[in-house]
């Protein structure tokens, strides 16, 4: 979708946590700490997740 116009798919902390299996305040602490296994990118000051990070995580990529 996203992808085909050189954007790439993104979720918000929220729908990550969940692909995850992650509470969100996990994720935002990945964040904060800079200490996680992935790194989000901000939009509009919003913590969004990339999908090709999470399918990596999750073995599904």
């Amino acid at each position: 979708m996203l992808a085909a116009h050189g954007i790439e798919a993104t979720l918000p902390t929220a729908e990550a946590a969940a692909a995850i299996n992650r509470k969100p305040q996990t994720l935002r602490r990945w964040a904060c700490l800079e200490n996680g296994p992935i790194r989000p990118i901000r939009i509009n000051g919003r913590l969004a997740w990339r999908v090709s990070d999470l399918k990596v995580l999750t073995n599904r990529g």
